[in-house]
This record gives C-alpha cells, sequence and structure tokens, in this order.
C-alpha cells in the first residue's frame, strides 16, 4: 500500500508550497511518482483520500434568511414604526404604501445580494473539463476531476491547465496567466528551477489551474489540486474577506441610530411635561406622542435615497458604468484613492511599436494598437522605405519573421496571434511592407532557451535570407557586422547597448532584428538549425514596444488628481515598465519614484505597509495576496479605497476594496461578480467620470436630508410647542400625515434630478468619517424648522384669533406648513451658494412639476368636501393663501441671510 498522498508529504516537506524552486528530480520524489506517471491503482487512493479536482462550493443561505436580512437597517426600522403608527391610527393605505416601500428596499437588496457566491461559481467555471495524464504508462483522457497529485500531465496549445504543475519538459512553451498575474504579454516557460521568493509571475517552473497554454507543449506533474491550486487559494482569500459597508451605508446607520435616540428622548421629555406640567390626560398624551413620532420620523428619507441612488445607476449605465449594487453609486463618490490595474485600464492592452533603432536613425511611430493607421518618423517628418534601405531592410525581418496575423473585422482590428507579433505586424503595414513578396521556405519556432525565431525566406530576385528576430543580447552574440545605409559594417556593441538600456529605462520592451544572407546550397536541405545561425549575422536595429497609455485615461487621471484623489498602479509587469507608463500617464511627476515590487511586501510587515502605502503609487511584480495587502493598508490609514482588475487574481482584493470595479471587456467573470461596478469600456476615463456622478449622488441626497429633516423638525416643533405651553394641538395626527404625505412624494423628490454643481471635481473628497449632517448642518437645520414652525403657529393664531373656526385654522396652518417647506426647497438647491439668483429657477424642471403638484393637492385637501370629513380640513379664503406665500418667501429670504452669514464666517 502506498503511503500519504503526494500532496500531504509535500505540506510536511520543508519545502512545502515550493515546488517552483525545486529540481524535477526533488519534485518527482516529494510527489512519490516518476516520469512515467500514477497507476491506476495509486490514483484512484489518491483521489480518495485528497478528493476530486474541483473547488468547493460554498455555504449559502436560504433564499428566505436571505430576503429577511435585508430588513437589519435602522433606517428600515424607522420605516416600519412609522407604517405601525399609522396602522395605530387607522391609516390602512398610508400604512400599506410604507409598508410596500420597505418590501421594495427589501427586495432590491436580495436581488443584489450574493456577488461573493457568484464569484466563487465563476472561478469554478475557469477550470478545466478533460485531462491527458499518463496512468499505468499509457496516455488517457480523463476528466479533469480525477486528476490527483502525483499525475504526469500533457498539455498543448489551446488548453486550460486542469492543476498546478512543476514542468518536466517543455517545447516553446508560452501561457496566458494574465488572470493570475496581470503581465500583459503570455509568459514564457522553462523546466528550470527558480529562486525561494520568486512571485507568481517569475515561476517559469510552473504552469497553474486554470491558465490557458497560447503555444508550445508541456509535460508536468501535478503538485496541487482543488483547493490547494492557486487559483483555489485565491477562492479561500474571497471567502475569509469581509467587504466593507459603503461610506453611505455608514453614516446613514449611524445617523439612522442618532435620529431615533433623539426622537424617543424628545417624546419622553414631552411626555413628562404635558402629564407633570400641564396635567393632561392619557388620552391627550397618547395622541400628541403618535403625532410628534409621526411630525418627527422622516419616513420618506428611505425611499428618497433609494430612488436618488436607483436614478444614478441609470445615469452611470448611460457613462458606461454598470452598477451591481445601489450603495455603490454613492459611494464613488468619496473615494480618495484609486488602486488601478494597467493593462487594459490604463493602457490599451494592444501592444504598439513607439520607437525604431537602426545604426543611421531613431524613428518615431504613431498610432496606436493593431490599426494600421500612422506614420514613421524621422525628426518629425514621415519617411518612405524607398528613402531609408536601413529602416526598409529592419522592418521587412520584423514582417516576414512573424507569425501573427491582423484581419479587419468592420472599423475593427483584431490580433490573431501574439500581441508582441501583432505590433510588429501593425509596423510593417504602416510602412507597406508586402510579407507575401517573401514566400517562406522554413523556420525555426522559438523557444525560451534561444530567445528568438528564424525564418528562411525568398525574394522576388530569387535570393534567400535567413531573418532573425528576438532578445538584443541573444542576436548581438551571433552577429559579426550591423547595416547601414545600404551596407554592412562592422558591429558597434557599446553603441548597441547604450540604446537597448535607454529604450529599457523607458519602459519599452525591446526586440532585434538581423538577417543572414545564405544559398540554398550552404543551408544543405530546407530546414534552419541552430548552426546556421550561430554566427555572422548582420545586426539591422531594434524596435521598442509599448501597450500605449489611453489617451482619455491621462485625462482623467489628471481631473482625479485636481479632485485630490491620489491614483496609485498595481500591475504585475516589472518595476522598470510600470515606473516609466506611470511617468508617461501623470500618475507622478516623480522623475525617478519610488517603486514597490512584490518581492519588497513579501519581506515588509503591514504596519510598516501601512506606513509607506500612501506614499508609494506604483506597486510591481504583485501577487493577489499583495494586491488585497495594499488595499487593507490604504483602508487602514483611513482612506476610500476603489480597486479595479481584470483577472480572478483582482477578486480578493475588489471584494475588500469600498468600492470593486471590473472591466467588462477583458474582465474574466469572476471579477465581475466581486465586483461593485462593471466597466462597459474597460476604460480608467470612466471610473472619473462615474466618481463625478457619485459625487453628485452624494450631494443630492445630502441635499434631500437637509430638506427633509427641517420639514419633519418643523412639524413636530408645532406640536412640541403645544404641549409644552398647554394649549391645544393646531394640527391633528391626521393632518401630520396628510403633509408628510404629500411633501414626500412631491417635493422631496425633486431634488433627486438636480444636477451636479459648477466645480465638482475641484472640491477635494469628503472625510470618510463625515456625517451626512455636519455639526454645521445642525444650526441650519434648527433654524429652519424654527421659521417654518413659527410661521405656521402665527397663521394658525392669527387665524383662529380672527374669529374663524378651528378647522379653518388648522387648513391655514397646514397650507403654511406645505409652501413653508416649498420655499426651503429652493434654499436647498444651492446648499454652500446662494439661491438668490435665477439659476434656482432653472436647470431642474422637476421642481415646477412637483412645485404644481403639491398646489394642486394643496387645493383638494383645502377645497374637496371628502376631504373635510377624513383630515378635518374646511374651505379658506383668498387671503389665507396669501398669507402662507407671504410667509414663505419672508422663510426664504431668512435663510439665504442665514446662509450668507455662514459664508462669511468660512461655513
Amino acid at each position: 500500500m502506498p503511503g500519504p498522498t503526494a500532496q500531504t508529504r509535500i505540506e510536511d516537506d520543508e519545502f512545502a508550497g515550493l515546488a517552483y524552486a525545486r529540481s524535477r528530480s526533488e519534485i518527482l520524489a516529494a510527489l512519490g511518482t516518476t516520469a512515467e506517471g500514477l497507476t491506476g491503482a495509486e490514483a484512484a487512493q489518491r483521489l480518495a483520500v485528497d478528493g476530486p479536482n474541483r473547488l468547493p462550493a460554498p455555504k449559502q443561505r436560504s433564499a428566505i434568511v436571505r430576503f429577511f436580512a435585508q430588513f437589519n437597517n435602522v433606517l428600515i426600522y424607522i420605516l416600519v414604526a412609522a407604517g405601525v403608527l399609522k396602522a395605530i391610527l387607522g391609516e390602512w393605505v398610508d400604512f400599506a404604501v410604507i409598508m410596500a416601500a420597505a418590501v421594495i428596499n427589501a427586495v432590491i437588496g436580495y436581488l443584489q445580494e450574493g456577488k461573493a457566491e457568484r464569484a466563487l461559481d465563476s472561478i469554478r467555471q475557469m477550470l478545466s473539463v478533460t485531462a491527458q495524464v499518463r496512468r499505468d504508462g499509457d496516455w488517457v483522457n480523463i476528466d479533469a476531476e480525477q486528476v490527483v497529485p502525483g499525475d504526469v500531465v500533457r498539455i498543448g496549445s489551446g488548453d486550460r491547465i486542469p492543476a498546478d504543475m512543476r514542468l518536466l519538459e517543455v517545447t516553446n512553451l508560452r501561457v496566458e496567466e494574465s488572470a493570475l498575474t496581470g503581465e500583459s504579454v503570455p509568459a514564457t516557460k522553462s523546466t528550470t528551477h527558480v529562486d525561494d521568493d520568486a512571485g507568481l509571475g517569475d515561476r517559469t517552473s510552473m504552469v497553474y489551474s486554470g491558465t490557458i497554454v497560447v503555444a508550445g507543449t508541456g509535460i508536468g506533474a501535478v503538485t496541487a489540486t482543488g483547493s490547494a491550486t492557486e487559483i483555489g487559494r485565491i477562492q479561500s482569500m474571497i471567502t475569509e474577506v469581509e467587504p466593507l459597508a459603503t461610506p453611505l451605508t455608514r453614516r446613514l446607520e449611524q445617523f439612522g441610530k442618532q435620529l431615533s435616540a433623539v426622537i424617543l428622548g424628545m417624546a419622553a421629555v414631552m411626555l413628562l411635561i404635558g402629564r407633570l406640567v400641564h396635567d393632561f390626560s392619557i388620552s391627550q398624551m397618547i395622541s400628541a406622542a403618535i403625532s410628534f413620532a409621526v411630525a418627527a420620523v422622516p419616513e420618506g428619507l428611505p425611499a428618497v435615497v433609494t430612488v436618488t441612488l436607483a436614478l444614478g445607476v441609470q445615469q452611470m449605465a448611460r457613462r458606461r458604468a454598470i452598477t451591481r449594487k445601489l450603495p455603490a453609486v454613492e459611494a464613488l463618490g468619496s473615494v480618495n484613492v484609486i488602486c488601478s490595474d494597467k493593462t487594459g485600464t490604463l493602457t490599451q492592452n494592444e501592444m504598439t511599436v513607439r520607437t525604431v533603432v537602426s545604426a543611421r536613425n531613431r524613428y518615431s511611430v504613431t498610432g496606436t494598437g493593431y490599426r494600421p493607421d500612422g506614420d514613421i518618423e524621422l525628426a518629425g517628418t514621415p519617411v518612405s522605405l524607398g528613402e531609408h534601405p536601413d529602416l526598409a531592410a529592419l522592418l521587412t525581418t520584423m514582417a516576414v519573421c512573424n507569425n501573427a496575423r491582423l484581419r479587419r473585422d468592420g472599423e475593427q482590428w483584431q490580433l490573431v496571434g501574439e500581441p508582441t507579433e501583432g505590433a510588429l505586424q501593425a509596423l510593417g503595414a504602416k510602412a507597406g511592407v508586402d510579407r507575401d513578396a517573401y514566400p517562406r521556405l522554413a523556420e525555426l519556432p522559438f523557444e525560451s532557451a534561444n530567445k528568438f525565431m528564424a525564418t528562411l525566406n525568398s525574394a522576388a530576385d530569387d535570393q534567400h535570407s535567413l531573418h532573425i528576430k528576438g532578445a538584443p543580447d541573444r542576436l548581438l552574440d551571433r552577429c559579426t557586422s550591423q547595416w547601414r545605409a545600404g551596407a554592412p559594417e562592422p558591429l558597434d556593441r557599446e553603441f548597441w547597448e547604450a540604446r537597448i538600456d535607454e529604450l529599457g529605462d523607458q519602459g519599452l520592451r525591446v526586440l532585434a532584428a538581423a538577417r543572414k544572407p545564405v544559398s540554398p546550397e550552404s543551408l544543405g536541405s530546407d530546414e534552419i538549425s541552430l548552426e546556421d545561425i550561430d554566427d555572422g549575422l548582420e545586426f539591422l536595429g531594434l524596435v521598442g514596444i509599448v501597450d500605449p497609455p489611453r489617451p482619455e485615461a491621462v485625462e482623467a487621471i489628471r481631473s482625479c488628481h485636481d479632485a485630490g484623489i491620489r491614483v496609485k498602479m498595481i500591475t504585475g509587469d516589472h518595476a522598470g515598465t510600470a515606473r516609466a507608463i506611470a511617468r508617461e500617464m501623470g500618475i507622478t511627476d516623480d522623475p525617478d519614484p519610488p517603486v514597490l515590487t512584490g518581492a519588497d511586501l513579501q519581506a515588509m510587515s503591514q504596519p510598516r505597509l501601512r506606513e509607506v502605502a500612501d506614499e508609494v503609487d506604483i506597486y510591481a511584480r504583485t501577487s493577489p495576496e499583495h494586491k488585497l495587502r495594499i488595499v487593507s493598508a490604504l483602508q487602514a490609514e483611513g482612506k476610500v479605497v476603489a480597486m479595479t482588475g481584470d483577472g480572478v487574481n483582482d477578486a480578493p482584493a475588489l471584494t475588500r476594496a469600498d468600492i470593486g470595479v471590473a472591466m467588462g471587456i477583458k474582465g474574466t467573470e469572476a471579477t465581475k461578480e466581486a465586483a461593485d461596478i462593471v466597466l462597459a469600456d474597460d476604460n480608467f476615463a470612466t471610473i472619473e467620470r462615474a466618481v463625478e456622478e457619485g459625487r453628485r449622488i452624494y450631494d443630492n441626497i445630502r441635499k434631500s436630508v437637509l430638506f427633509l429633516l427641517p420639514a419633519n423638525g418643523s412639524q413636530s416643533l408645532v406640536i412640541l410647542v403645544a404641549v409644552f405651553f398647554g394649549f391645544a394641538l393646531p394640527l391633528e395626527p391626521v393632518q401630520i400625515l396628510w403633509v408628510n404625505m404629500v411633501t414626500s412624494v412631491t417635493l422631496s423628490l425633486a431634488l433627486v434630478f438636480e444636477k451636479a454643481e459648477s466645480g465638482l471635481m475641484q472640491r477635494p473628497p469628503r472625510a470618510a468619517d463625515r456625517s451626512i449632517v455636519a455639526p454645521i448642518d445642525l444650526s441650519m437645520i434648527a433654524l429652519v424648522s424654527v421659521l417654518i414652525a413659527g410661521a405656521t403657529l402665527a397663521v394658525y393664531f392669527f387665524v383662529s384669533g380672527g374669529g374663524h373656526p378651528l378647522p379653518v385654522a388648522q387648513t391655514a396652518a397646514v397650507n403654511m406648513l406645505a409652501f413653508g417647506q416649498l420655499a426651503y426647497l429652493l434654499n436647498c438647491r444651492f446648499v454652500t451658494s446662494s439661491s438668490l439668483r435665477p439659476a434656482v429657477l432653472q436647470g431642474n424642471p422637476w421642481i415646477w412639476r412637483m412645485a404644481g403638484a403639491l398646489v394642486v393637492l394643496q387645493l383638494i385637501f383645502t377645497y374637496a368636501p371628502f376631504m373635510h370629513g377624513t383630515f378635518g380640513s374646511a374651505p379658506i379664503a383668498v387671503r389665507g393663501w396669501l398669507l402662507a406665500v407671504a410667509l414663505a418667501v419672508v422663510v426664504f429670504l431668512a435663510i439665504e441671510a442665514a446662509k450668507a452669514v455662514g459664508r462669511r464666517m468660512g461655513y
């Protein structure tokens, strides 16, 4: 019987988890296997112990539990409490409306919940379906779930890798690992072990479950399956990460608790005064308490917040940002740090040749991506190949020693092949190189051991040439001459090495080209061997390739900086590339900005990372754990963090971030499900526009809160004054309900449609711990409450003192409450600036629609006979209306005067 499973033995070994840093013989011994693979019996035993090669399904709450969990919110408690009070009063229609609002809110939350579970489902779908393994000495196809540690698996181009494997044999093997590492180009693999501290993107001796083979073949020994794989660790990280509540959610919860305490406290004081000072009866006290509670509870607030966010979702969708969770709309407005992936978000994810260097000249290239539009320029002037033989020779070799194809699909150009070769094909097309004029006779494929590719091509003059492209150092070693002005000359290696360093410092990926005229007889056959190109090559020059920044992203980063938002680039690329792109994009203006690599982060404690995270804007060669640590460190320092990503490696950090932003086009399904917002165009500029929208939404929510609280405050103040001074209630509970209802469905919703105020993106981000109601706001709320309540009481006493019946005085008071709130609505359109300007009457047609609806409802309240019996209202004369309008104007002017004083005092 075999001993413990291979996976168990590796975990017990001192080199646990370091298969990439061990030789092939060592790893085979540790796994208890050989290059011939396992027997069927051994595989069956290991499968029984280690389990199937699949990711475990997460525990899920039942649908009922998930639904009722949506009611666990202080604002919903307030909403339900208001409904219960209305039920106590027998107002069943109002009760039904409020409860319907609570249920709708719960349904929305229920439908939006479960992103972590769906993210894990998406990750499980990334696993391979079948695998080719060696069992009992023969290659067989099996279900990927049956793969076990110690299995020897064969992989080829197009395969999805079924498990984490230590490579034993490779032939030109390149693997697309961007979902795990974030690298923009496929990783070249080898069998040579690497250092113990190698980052995920540098583990060339390993391939990982869920990644895809783009070229070549390989054989590897399985080191981990299921949840023990790299992708399984990411799933575990998502499970363990606790998503943070958004700033709005935290503030509303805190605000709701504070408001509940104030309402209960004031009600208790009112009851004591009414009973002990004025000796009110129990029935009078109950009626007063219900009136006060109904007046004080802002039951319209949850609906206003929900409607504001829902409209924000629609607006952001028009801006190409799809929101998966309502509070995320507003949370973007409080973001002060954006951690962004590089490839495809800040850059175009289309490799482009920027610079061409020959022995004679240095050329620049215009145009980006795989679209063959652009020019090759010398000192800013377009050139042609006929005038520059040095350029013609270099570009011809790059185009013919190339397996990529560019295909036009409508207005778009698509690449068939590898990104780097696609960039070279686009370069050749811009220059007019006809690759079909150089038929290929033979090919020496790219191998990681050699780092170059060679082809044998014929030309129209029946001349044969070897064309070689690859790593500059490998080609320089084989060259004896260089091509200049139509003739060869001795190789100046020092010159080329200086140019290579110069291009590398600019963050460019550097490739070299060389050629060698040959005769068919010298080759002896139509095949190329390494000996044919070992020496005697002519060095043609260099090209510098980059994944170019998105122009709109550069402008968006500038806007973010103006708005006080730091942009940090977290990428799997090398430090030099990351630094160059960061400078070009304007992320930093430091000529030598600090960069933290994955190795630096690995050696750094979390407290130390917290100290430096805010000052470092560039992170390179990062792993999923590193991204998670960076986000956590920033949050620990009080930052509100938005994290962007497209690979499954980004999912844990997206879950942890205050706002997770996924790429909609090139992002994995796992990343989209883990995110709060999905960018439909994979464009960083869309994030900046979404931040602007988030700030507008927060402004409107704050305006709505500052409108609703004085509205409720004035109503409750009327009741408090009546109880404190011991006179009859100026308003019946049912009349307060009417005011609440008509203002909630009209005025409180008007501010939802407010446009962004000027200078919105020039403001610094609001503090994450700032309450929705700032201390200075409390004085304004108190002032407005006193003004509207005072005007209401003044109208009540004026009309009742004139000998009119109580219903007439109460009706006039209700009208005053309604018109006072309408006047204050205009004040709220511009919270920090003056509303005494023509703009207050423009820009938001909903103000006038809602005002018209309010007037119509008040006319019905006042003159419809059926309302008289239900709400105790009565017809009033024209001068009653004029009195309400005149006092509303006074309220408006008084509030504007208070705002002016506040501005002068610097508030």
